[in-house]
């Protein structure tokens, strides 16, 4: 992990996130001037569950893994974030703790901006107060979904809509084939190692997709969404 304090007029990032185009001059600057920038090798934890929260984080290289930490040493994971994501959690203005866990997969830097920075904007720009409310609300419409992926399909379709996901969403147009490896594969699905291998396995075998160590190329993507919406 490497921590540096950026240039004062480095901040090119957090212009490209609409919720920072609200703020005025001097509330942007006083933003950009105090956040701090922090690179992580893949495998490194950028903050764990339970830890008290202190920054609010922005993905600005790279690619992390956003989990729960359950019992007996489970994971599951609740997405992946690229550059440009927002990373806070539900202990912001609750008990300001952390309740899930974020690691770098690849090679990843990330902006640390102080939360009392955070909330001193909400009290004075209702603009940015509003961009934030409206992404919160966003990632809670996407865990509603994850109940719903985890909880009303089968194995076949977890897995199948896991590819979808990650085909779509995490590794569309320059970054190329999906690269998962089997453990955070079962861990996005909420099953085990060995089911998730099995899985892929069967989808192999019928062409749907092709596997090279951890990356997956998919093939057949409307059998893949057939499965994924038959469950």
């Amino acid at each position: 992990m490497e921590d540096n304090k950026n240039p004062k007029h480095c901040g090119e990032c957090l212009l490209r996130l609409p919720i920072f185009n609200t703020l005025t001059p001097e509330q942007f600057e006083s933003i950009n001037h105090n956040r701090c920038k922090v690179k992580f090798r893949p495998g490194e934890t950028i903050f764990k569950q339970g830890t008290a929260m202190t920054h609010v984080i922005i993905i600005n290289e790279g690619l992390v893994k956003i989990y729960l930490e359950g019992i007996g040493d489970r994971n599951l994971i609740l997405r992946m974030a690229r550059p440009l994501t927002i990373i806070g959690g539900p202990g912001f203005f609750t008990d300001f703790k952390h309740h899930i866990t974020s690691m770098a997969i690849e090679e990843t830097s990330a902006c640390f901006i102080d939360v009392h920075k955070i909330t001193d904007l909400i009290k004075v720009n209702k603009d940015f107060a509003i961009g934030l409310l409206k992404w919160v609300n966003l990632h809670t419409q996407l865990n509603y979904l994850k109940l719903i992926e985890l909880t009303q399909k089968g194995m076949h379709g977890r897995i199948a809509g896991a590819l979808i996901y990650l085909h779509n969403e995490v590794f569309s147009g320059k970054y190329g084939d999906i690269r998962i490896n089997r453990q955070d594969l079962a861990d996005l699905t909420a099953m085990s190692k060995e089911s998730a291998i099995r899985i892929i396995k069967e989808f192999k075998d019928e062409n749907i997709i092709s596997v090279v160590g951890n990356t997956i190329l998919i093939h057949d993507l409307p059998k893949l969404n057939a499965i994924s919406i038959k469950g």
